[in-house]
């Protein structure tokens, strides 16, 4: 995705705002807005009295037309605003149209090699095709065979390819991507019109924008607020005939739209849409505005190590066996229960044996052998053939297959008192060799063969560069950050020291990630959850904000409320400031918009009254010219505060670490005094203008 952003009032994205603007005068569409409705329903109604003052040669024609004139205009800059918003979400969905392209896929028929040419459109979920360097993937979906470097550049704007692959957590493919090298079997996970480039583009044209409840609750509030400004002005009538005069319709509906929230309910909508944009902008779809704003007040972050903290492949350095098992009898039985398995670190161990020992690969289909999956809950993998069983995974998972029974940390369990010494000393040092690795931040794996140990293999997990500052800067936010692995507690605590975690959760499986989330939740606090496998899956979705890496499975990037396309665990920094940018702007423009009422309410109501009450003069503090010019000139000033602010709720207010006092006293002094002296400059400056133009 292009990170190319047009300028704000570019004559690309102004054109089409202004229509859309007028397009968005459909009462249909204003009701979303119960302010700027209101808004229309009188000049609605204004410009027919107009209309008829025309017609009958009554009223104050000149006046009269310049108040429907400057009403009808606050409409169009309040749906500009929203308008210009939606455009740039548009601008950027157009980028990833033309990343869609018309493909045919070659469909594998049946269980054969044999292959079908079909139009990619026509491909239907399960379906596996497969796909050579030089071809477009045709649709999302997992890789199920191979593995192949991927060109992503029309997904995520960085030019480098990625490795894409069978089995882990690497496998998930997007439709539209091009595969670089090797050859892969891909099966289609997404049906035509609902892959994730068709979602991306539907997100960020605004079309399935959500209210946040936040911002339903201003709504609200905003609606109150007006109702309660129906009555008053709806009483004034009556007033104005007790006190012996009457007062026009016109200056009515004057005071009214100064009085409402016109200014925080005409920004409101562009101030939701333009958070989502800029997220998008960092590279990181959100899947709702919900998620954007639980991220600016997020307290704790959970992230995966593999794959998200590292590098995630972890590659075989050394074979340690237990006295009396030579290296190349740990070898071959670690190769072998390798060989069905795809992952890097599978993959890793065969090519290490063969490095060190030349123990070449075998062909499996003439062994009659049974392969045992890895699982998240067994987190053991292995092989059974020719009567022997080996098994190769987490140091305690090996131990209590072996023993029948979980060893305590040590080795020197009382439980294994009646193993014969061999055995029992073959357990202790394999605790030791494992330990010994933990320490040294690599991942040990335990490898048994019929029920005798044999050692551990030494895997090396890499931390990705730059990590540990940024999770520094977390800190400084305020942001508890918290590694969760399936390693042993000595390897999670040698990655968490070398990566700059606050805390570590080892050993950890899909319900203890989840149990970990609802125990921050519990406590009041909003929780982040950055992932990219299937086990994570469980716990993105259980997160406040879930941001699944686009490495990822297809489980995680469905379960989270937000993909990150660059697959940066720390982009939760940018994902955070721009959470919290929302809340303020919209925080701060709220309370400019309550303050400017207040200096609008000392130009009008005393021009209203002062006919009816000449004592209402010393109200008069702006010194403005007229009644008719200090009403036009509130109204003027009304409609252009607006169009003022619109770059303000679109690049939104600065974020800065700053405590919740500084940032109250702050938006007071900048926002709330602002708003009070600003009006009463410009209402004034409007004011000489209008006189000197002889409007009013």
């Amino acid at each position: 995705m292009s990170r190319q952003t047009s300028s704000l009032f570019s004559a690309a994205l102004l054109g089409p705002a202004l229509l859309g603007a007028v397009a968005k005068l459909d009462p249909r569409a204003m009701i979303r807005n119960p302010v700027m409705f209101v808004v229309e329903v009188v000049a609605v109604l204004t410009t027919v009295l107009f209309l008829r003052d025309v017609v009958t040669g009554g009223g104050d024609l000149l006046f009269s037309g310049q108040i429907i004139l400057w009403l009808w205009f606050t409409l169009l800059f309040a749906n500009v605003a929203e308008a210009l918003a939606e455009g740039r979400g548009k601008a950027q969905a157009e980028s990833l149209r033309r990343t869609r392209t018309e493909t045919t896929a070659r469909r594998l028929v049946g269980a054969g090699p044999a292959t079908e040419t079909v139009p990619g459109t026509s491909l239907k979920v399960g379906d596996v095709v497969l796909v050579e360097a030089g071809e477009l993937i045709p649709s999302d979906g997992e890789v199920v065979e191979g593995v192949a470097s991927v060109n992503e550049a029309a997904i995520t704007g960085e030019s480098a390819p990625v490795i894409r692959e069978s089995g882990g957590d690497r496998s998930a493919v997007t439709g539209g991507t091009q595969v670089l090298s090797d050859r892969i079997k891909v099966r289609i996970t997404a049906a035509a019109g609902s892959t994730f480039v068709d979602r991306m583009i539907a997100l960020v044209e605004g079309a399935e924008r959500q209210k946040t409840p936040n911002e339903i609750a201003l709504n609200i509030l905003l609606a109150g607020l007006t109702l309660v400004f129906v009555f008053a002005v709806a009483t004034i009538p009556s007033f104005a005939a007790y006190a012996g005069g009457a007062i026009p319709v016109i200056v009515l509906v004057a005071l009214f739209v100064t009085l409402i929230p016109t200014t925080i309910g005409a920004l409101l909508s562009a101030i939701g849409i333009a958070g989502m944009d800029r997220l998008v902008r960092f590279n990181v779809l959100a899947m709702s505005g919900r998620a954007v704003e639980a991220a600016g007040d997020v307290d704790t972050l959970l992230l995966d190590k593999t794959g998200t903290i590292t590098l995630g492949n972890r590659q075989a350095t050394a074979f340690r066996p237990v006295r009396g098992v030579s290296e190349g009898e740990l070898a071959d039985a670690a190769q072998l229960a390798s060989l069905a398995d795809e992952t890097p670190e599978g993959r890793s161990i065969v090519v290490l044996a063969k490095e060190r020992y030349g123990i070449r690969a075998r062909d499996m289909a003439g062994l009659d052998a049974t392969f045992v999956p890895f699982t998240a809950q067994s987190r053991m993998s292995g092989v059974d053939l020719d009567g022997s069983s080996i098994r190769k995974g987490a140091v305690e998972a090996v131990i209590a297959a072996v023993t029948g029974q979980p060893m305590a940390a040590g080795g020197g369990s009382a439980a294994l008192a009646h193993w014969p010494e061999a055995e029992r000393a073959a357990a202790t040092e394999i605790r030791a060799i494992a330990e010994e690795i933990a320490r040294a931040g690599g991942t040990p794996l335990a490898v048994a063969r019929d029920g005798r140990f044999l050692g551990v293999v030494d895997l090396k997990d890499i931390v990705k560069g730059g990590i540990r500052e940024r999770f520094a800067e977390l800190r400084r936010m305020g942001i508890r950050t918290v590694m969760i692995t399936g390693d042993n507690p000595l390897t999670a605590a040698a990655i968490a020291a070398e990566a700059g975690v606050d805390d570590f959760l080892a050993q950890a499986t899909p319900e203890d990630k989840l149990a970990l989330i609802r125990r921050e939740q519990a406590k009041g606090k909003l929780v982040a959850m950055c992932g990219d496998g299937t086990n994570d899956a469980p716990a993105l979705a259980q997160a406040d904000v879930g941001v699944a890496m686009n490495t990822g499975t297809v489980a995680a990037r469905e379960a989270g409320n937000m993909v990150d396309l660059d697959s940066d665990p720390t982009k939760l920094i940018e994902i955070v400031g721009i959470g919290k940018q929302l809340l303020m702007t919209r925080g701060a423009l709220t309370t400019f918009s309550i303050a400017n009422d207040v200096a609008k309410y000392f130009a009008i109501i005393p021009a209203m009254f002062l006919g009816l009450y000449p004592q209402l003069q010393a109200l008069n503090v702006m010194g403005l010219a007229s009644p008719q010019s200090a009403i036009l000139s509130a109204i003027i000033f009304n409609a252009l505060v607006i169009v003022a602010l619109i770059p303000l709720a679109l690049r939104g207010v600065a974020y800065r670490p700053v405590g919740a006092a500084s940032l109250l006293r702050r938006n007071l002094l900048v926002y709330g005094l602002g708003g009070v002296v600003v009006p009463f400059v410009a209402i004034k400056l409007i004011d000489l203008a209008v006189t000197a133009l002889h409007l009013a």
